[in-house]
């Protein structure tokens, strides 16, 4: 019998709803922004989760919501068997040290004025560790840095002195300093070159290993993606439409948007000589979505019954969960 794995972080029905205030001649109205729309999905500890999605789904937003640097509309998100929203203060500040997060731009997320030892070490003296200064504070940064493939002459220089893949390896290094459990990786290889890519996921996977941790690696990416992730979620317009194995996905997708998706990667085989599929039709606006299905506006497939009811999110197959009124509707074409 397989053992049961543990769940780090729970993710309960919940929302993040961004308040806009409209204005015409006559009045003015605030509507929101929704831009995580009902999610529900658990992270399991030492697992790496991906997320994809186009550009304005969600994807950053979730993970900034669990990581509580967003308050969520509604919701529960449990770290650890804690409820996150009933945190505040000192008792926040303290679980932040589990929690840590590398930024898409590994350039305008670092403090240009400090030093590349004084960005891996300042969270260190925030938390009252190390003190400031000291040899063991210095030790224990350099140790930091080597872990990341950053050398030793690099302590006393700052961050426009280094390239992108050498920022980025600063950004991992400064949420690694913490010893933290859980990282969200905020399109953390999309600004930097295909060979520093493959670095920073390799040196990813290799810390994963290393240090037990837990991985949220948002990417638009589906081969880095593919390679890095456990498990694989595909986000549409503030909602999870499909979350499963990484090998389920990319062989039986069931959602018609990850088909589509999927479907437009492009390949390098001599053999392969398909069309890429491309997605007709403008995401919908998140402050005034479709009915329904939010993605039947898009989708070949969709039906009367997909533009009146919203598709109930349910586990199809044991581990693949999708919200798809015709999940294998494709097949039957």
């Amino acid at each position: 019998m397989a053992e049961a794995r543990k769940v780090l972080i729970q993710v309960d029905q919940v929302k993040m709803y961004f308040p806009i205030k409209k204005k015409n001649l006559f009045n003015r109205h605030e509507v929101s922004v929704k831009a995580v729309d009902n999610i529900s999905l658990d992270i399991y500890e030492g697992e790496t989760l991906g997320l994809v999605g186009e550009s304005g789904c969600g994807k950053s937003t979730l993970g900034r919501v669990i990581l509580q640097l967003y308050r969520q509309t509604a919701g529960r998100i449990m770290f650890d068997g804690r409820d996150l929203h009933n945190l505040k203060g000192e008792e926040l500040r303290r679980l932040r040290k589990d929690m840590q997060i590398v930024f898409q731009d590994p350039y305008s997320s670092l403090n240009p004025r400090l030093t590349v030892g004084n960005l891996i070490s300042e969270a260190l003296v925030a938390h009252g560790i190390m003190k400031r200064g000291s040899k063991e504070l210095e030790e224990y940064t350099l140790n930091i840095m080597d872990r990341c493939g950053l050398q030793n002459y690099m302590l006393h220089r700052y961050p426009h002195q280094f390239s992108g893949g050498q920022r980025q390896r600063i950004g991992i290094a400064r949420a690694l300093a913490l010893n933290p459990r859980f990282i969200v990786c905020d399109e953390a290889v999309s600004a930097l070159d295909v060979s520093i890519q493959s670095q920073i996921i390799n040196l990813l996977v290799d810390l994963k290993a290393q240090e037990k941790l837990t991985y949220l690696f948002i990417s638009h990416d589906l081969s880095a993606v593919k390679f890095i992730s456990d498990r694989v979620g595909v986000m549409y317009l503030g909602n999870m439409v499909e979350l499963a194995s990484s090998d389920m996905i990319f062989a039986e997708p069931l959602h018609p948007y990850t088909k589509a998706l999927l479907e437009a990667i492009p390949t390098t085989e001599e053999e392969s000589n398909k069309e890429l599929q491309v997605l007709e039709g403008d995401i919908p606006s998140p402050v005034n979505p479709p009915s329904g299905c939010k993605f039947h506006t898009r989708c070949k497939y969709a039906t009367e019954l997909c533009s009146k009811e919203c598709p109930v999110w349910h586990e199809h197959r044991p581990g693949h969960y999708v919200a798809c009124h015709y999940p294998l509707m494709e097949k039957n074409v």
